[in-house]
């Protein structure tokens, strides 16, 4: 196990009742879990997302914490929200980072790995990645 290890699982899902495909407007949500699966506490600080619409459109997405918060996680503990984001197709993609700092003072990123957003097959199911 490493000392500094967080595990982050996302599951993307179509909201038709919030999207408006006449107007280009798709709207998702994900839900986040972060489990500090490490060997000491961590802080998630910050987040940054690249979202992505098939057109090639991409959307940075900079900020502290994450829904409004900035977690502290012992290890074991995990931290779960849902935010949302708008393209203008049907599918498209995310991924990004956290940036965290450890009780030590070990600063590190999470790496977010590719995950798909997709109105025509909103079951794409759930994306689990590890730092």
């Amino acid at each position: 196990m490493s000392k500094y290890q967080m595990l982050v699982s996302a599951i993307p899902q179509y909201l038709p009742e919030q999207s408006s495909p006449m107007d280009d407007v798709y709207t998702f949500a994900y839900n986040i879990e972060v489990i500090n699966s490490g060997q000491v506490g961590v802080q998630l600080i910050s987040r940054y997302w690249s979202v992505n619409d098939a057109n090639g459109l991409i959307q940075k997405v900079k900020g502290l914490g994450v829904v409004g918060r900035q977690p502290y996680l012992k290890p074991g503990e995990s931290f779960e929200y849902t935010s949302g984001t708008r393209i203008a197709t049907s599918s498209g993609t995310m991924h990004g980072s956290f940036f965290c700092v450890a009780e030590d003072g070990e600063r590190f990123d999470v790496e977010i790995p590719l995950f798909v957003l997709d109105a025509v097959s909103p079951d794409a199911g759930k994306h689990s990645f590890k730092k």
